[in-house]
């Protein structure tokens, strides 16, 4: 093997050499890009963005999420919602394993410190006060559950919140899906008078299979006045402010922090039945923030 490689030395030169480091480094790079759906690349950032947060979940399996980038929420108050779970710190419910973030819906009757019994358990992670960002793109790649009354989401909440309240702060649903739609996913802007039942948003019918069956790259690319939605890089919906309804604001203009949840039940899915199976599984491959270069 070393003379053979000699021999090519010789025979190539340098020039050679360089070609080979150049189609190395292009290798490396198209490896490190990530995969969508069917494994093929996806460029996750091209050279409007530059990579300013992420979490790979490359931990130990069977370890928590990294408590330097999330905070475990918990309680099962309905969360404004109806829902049914009561969200937990345990490792059944959030873990990192084999690469993901796993986020696991359990049928169990629960009881949390505050005495409220549910008969679901879920997690539900945040970045309040760990990162908060003004614009740029957010992508997640995504392994939904499925079945009725299942309620998986990827999305953001203005960093004011706690001053401001809800809608006031401003929501972007990056990711939606209702268990009842299992080929559809929705993005969705909140705000003051363009919220709840009434918000701005569209779904994305995927155009074959159902949105579970496979890993999918879900994103937003966040500018001052305009808001766009992708599925593994296919834009379907745009959001202005033309779009707000008359009298109404544009609250997308300030920080926001990242959230990932699991819901079970609630207003808009409606409860699971006896086609429900569980336990029932989101796995996150990664998660990535950009801004603008």
């Amino acid at each position: 093997m070393i003379v053979q490689i000699g021999r090519w030395f010789r025979a190539i030169g340098w020039l050679g050499l360089l070609v080979a480091c150049v189609g190395g480094a292009a290798a490396i790079f198209v490896a490190a890009a990530g995969t969508g759906a069917a494994g093929a690349p996806v460029q996750s950032a091209d050279a409007k963005w530059v990579l300013t947060w992420s979490d790979e979940f490359d931990g130990p399996d069977g370890s928590a999420p990294n408590p330097k980038k999330w905070t475990v929420e918990t309680g099962g108050s309905g969360w404004g919602n109806n829902e049914l779970e009561y969200y937990t710190a345990r490792r059944t419910n959030s873990r990192v394993e084999k690469g993901n973030l796993v986020i696991e819906a359990l049928q169990e009757k629960f009881t949390g410190p505050d005495g409220v019994t549910r008969e679901y358990t879920s997690a539900r992670l945040k970045t309040e006060k760990l990162f908060t960002q003004k614009y740029g793109k957010f992508e997640a790649r995504i392994r939904i559950p499925k079945g009725q009354g299942m309620w998986p989401a990827f999305w953001m909440l203005g960093d004011d919140i706690p001053t401001a309240g809800w809608p006031a702060c401003g929501e972007i649903d990056i990711m939606e899906n209702i268990g009842s739609e299992p080929a559809t996913v929705h993005g969705t802007i909140h705000g003051p008078g363009y919220s709840g039942a009434h918000p701005l948003g569209a779904p994305y019918v995927f155009p074959s299979g159902n949105v579970a069956d496979d890993f999918h790259v879900f994103a937003v690319e966040w500018e001052p006045k305009e808001i766009r939605f992708y599925v593994d890089g296919h834009l379907y919906e745009t959001r202005t402010t033309a779009d707000l309804p008359e009298g109404t604001r544009w609250v997308f203009d300030h920080p926001f922090f990242l959230i990932l949840n699991v819901a079970v039940g609630g207003g808009w899915p409606g409860n699971p039945d006896a086609s429900t199976k569980f336990p029932q599984q989101m796995l996150v491959d990664y998660v990535r923030v950009y801004s603008r270069k």
